[in-house]
């Protein structure tokens, strides 16, 4: 594994690139020692259904980390349903000013991110093993992110509780979620949306931003 990651590494740093996302070394080698360890404890943790190094690196890694330039107002943020870690852990580790809690409900996840956290020394994460309906912050959070939670429809009405005056949710999707959005409640507004065309995909990227009216 680490082998494979060590000859991707020069494919991550040119993508990122492409993205016109300057890495450090440091910051390269947390990513990639990250995706090691996602990919190594998947064996006993299943947790993510992507196995091949070169896929991962893709769908998971270069996904998450195109949108650091996205996030860039926020200073308090939640990722709800974050299984594995993703987009949370890619994020804190490029964004070190910000806060970030890594919310999930399954045991083994939170577990396996405990872990990452301590490994990679994140002093900016913290790990919620929660029902998200379940879990309080009197603060409320900046920015609540998702990348394969639920419907755009059921993330909001699930974490509006969590959600600072004047926050935003940032759901991130695939092909522009057009019904999703029909769905939402009146008080519910899209704020803005981007497109990302992630380096040698085919497949859309949509950020969706709503907020209160």
């Amino acid at each position: 594994m680490e082998s494979q990651l060590i000859y991707l590494r020069q494919s991550f740093i040119n993508r990122c690139s492409e993205l016109n996302i300057t890495l450090t070394e440091v910051e390269t080698d947390a990513l990639l020692h990250y995706l090691s360890l996602l990919l190594k404890w998947n064996k006993a943790f299943n947790l993510t259904a992507i196995t091949d190094p070169r896929e991962a690196l893709d769908l998971h890694l270069i996904d998450s980390v195109a949108i650091s330039p996205y996030i860039e107002p926020f200073n308090t943020l939640l990722d709800v349903g974050t299984g594995g870690g993703l987009p949370g852990i890619p994020l804190a580790i490029l964004n070190p000013d910000k806060q970030f809690s890594l919310l999930d409900t399954n045991s083994k996840k939170t577990r396996f991110l405990k872990q990452t956290v301590y490994e990679l020394e994140l002093k900016n994460v913290e790990v919620v093993n929660s029902r998200v309906q379940d879990f309080n912050q009197d603060s409320g959070y900046a920015c609540i992110l998702s990348r394969a939670f639920a419907s755009i429809e059921d993330m909001v009405a699930w974490t509006q509780h969590l959600l600072a005056e004047q926050g935003q949710w940032l759901a991130m999707k695939g092909v522009y979620p057009i019904e999703e959005l029909a769905k939402l409640p009146a008080h519910i507004v899209l704020s803005n949306s981007e497109t990302i065309q992630l380096p040698n995909r085919s497949e859309e990227r949509h950020l969706i931003y709503l907020q209160k009216r």
